[in-house]
């Protein structure tokens, strides 16, 4: 299977088309949205749900909407918007909102960049600071 076939595969088995969307463009969705995929892979199944919706579809208030639950501790709810009157340029701007939001809330909750996350290896006997003799 090629990496972008898995990337739309992780978005299928975790999008809901909300308002604004049918069922029969779930396809053309998820093949905008595959991108995001590869942030999402490395969390399972059930800690996902993604919903994407679309209020006046083609009218001048077009507003699109793409929602990510991801259950872990914290859970996170992540939400990214778009008023871009081209619903394809919309899409593309919520799935590169999303990653960025995923891939911000991900680097937030390494060790690296959480102290009290991080450990602290033990001085050697070499490192230990020295007593003076008196």
């Amino acid at each position: 299977m090629s990496k972008v076939s898995e990337d739309a595969a992780v978005i299928t088995n975790r999008l809901n088309l909300a308002t604004g969307f049918l069922a029969n463009e779930r396809g053309w969705v998820v093949e905008r949205l595959a991108a995001l995929g590869s942030r999402l892979r490395s969390f399972r199944d059930d800690q996902v749900d993604l919903e994407i919706s679309v209020k006046d579809r083609g009218g001048v208030e077009q507003h699109v909407t793409l929602e990510c639950w991801i259950n872990r501790t914290p859970r996170l709810h992540l939400v990214a918007t778009s008023s871009e009157a081209d619903l394809p340029a919309a899409l593309n701007e919520v799935r590169n909102e999303l990653v960025r939001q995923v891939d911000e809330a991900k680097t937030r909750t390494e060790p690296r960049s959480n102290r009290a996350l991080r450990s602290v290896p033990a001085l050697s006997e070499h490192d230990q600071p020295r007593r003076s003799q008196d």
